[in-house]
């Protein structure tokens, strides 16, 4: 192993015949050195003689500051590098061409090696996009199943909720056109009754709110300590009709589910009647009851054979 330091002062000391080429391994330039030092001393004392020796010696203490000012790494690069070619004419400068050559070879190493990592990256990427998608395109068998069940047991499901999240959402006529939606594929729904009333009663439609509160009722709806302390069920609370609405089980005396007609073509059924009174007694509550029962009517809530059956019911 070859020392900076050491072949400083060979350069320093034995310049003039090139003990320094001979310690770094330049026999060439060695020989060269101890040649022209022999040619001067033979030559005589004279002045070619003492330039010949000046310029040697200067070489030499120019090669020692040039040692001493390398770099470690650069002086062992280009003097301790081991000798791997065994061809003629392999020199340092061979010796560096190869170790470039090497780190170039590593750099194209490194740089596929990083080209194939973001490559990977890439293709999990896009794998994990593809997992995703079809995790959301793919359907459980047994949760559409049950899903399909679930909507035929209860078809008007799907427009209630919606109607639900747009009336927390102030949007309540939109919640109504929900709620309309899910009694047309099932008028028996008492939930969906319930919460039309409630967005009715918040937008100031009394009758309309009377009129499906008592639906629900009639469907089954028996929680009345909620109608009577619902917020949403305020406005119809201060209405006049509203007593009565409640002394009546919260039914509508003119929209209460009617008993069934008499069949008088029945000659059975007709015999076993009760003669009925020609005229009933017209007083202001009954025409009251009856001026509403029109107003229904005339609303829509009321088809012709509920208006007819329910004034048939008050004048008999």
């Amino acid at each position: 192993m070859r020392d900076k330091t050491i072949a400083a002062i060979l350069a320093f000391f034995g310049g003039i015949v090139g003990l320094q080429r001979f310690y770094l391994g330049q026999k060439g330039m060695g020989m060269a050195h101890l040649f022209f030092f022999v040619l001067a001393l033979s030559a005589g004392p004279s002045p070619f003689t003492v330039m010949l020796l000046s310029l040697a010696l200067i070489f030499g203490i120019v090669d020692a500051i040039s040692y001493l000012s390398m770099d470690p790494r650069e002086f062992d690069l280009k003097y301790n590098q081991p000798v791997t070619q065994t061809s003629p004419g392999y020199g340092p400068a061979q010796a560096r061409s190869g170790q470039a050559q090497k780190r170039s070879i590593m750099n194209d190493r490194e740089r596929r090696f990083q080209e194939r990592q973001r490559q990977r990256a890439e293709r999990e990427k896009e794998q994990e996009r593809r997992d995703k998608e079809r995790f959301n395109q793919r359907v459980d068998p047994g949760t559409a199943n049950k899903a399909d069940r679930i909507s035929r047991r209860d078809p008007g499901r799907v427009d209630r909720e919606r109607g639900v999240r747009q009336f927390r959402e102030y949007e309540y006529q939109e919640a109504i056109a929900s709620f309309q939606r899910a009694l047309e594929k099932n008028p028996r729904d008492v939930a969906s009754h319930f919460n039309i009333a409630c967005a009715y009663s918040v937008e100031e439609e009394a009758d309309r709110a009377f009129y499906h509160l008592d639906r629900a009722v009639a469907l089954g709806f028996d929680d009345f300590e909620r109608i009577r302390t619902h917020d949403n069920l305020a406005y119809l609370r201060i209405q006049k009709a509203f007593p009565d609405f409640a002394k009546h089980g919260f039914r509508l005396a003119t929209v209460a589910a009617p008993a069934a007609a008499p069949n008088l073509d029945d000659p059975i059924t007709a015999g076993e009647m009760p003669p009925l009174e020609t005229e009933a007694p017209v007083h202001d509550e009954l025409l009251e009851q009856l001026q509403r029962l029109a107003s229904l009517r005339e609303k829509g809530l009321l088809t012709e054979l509920e208006f007819v059956t329910q004034k048939r019911r008050l004048l008999g």
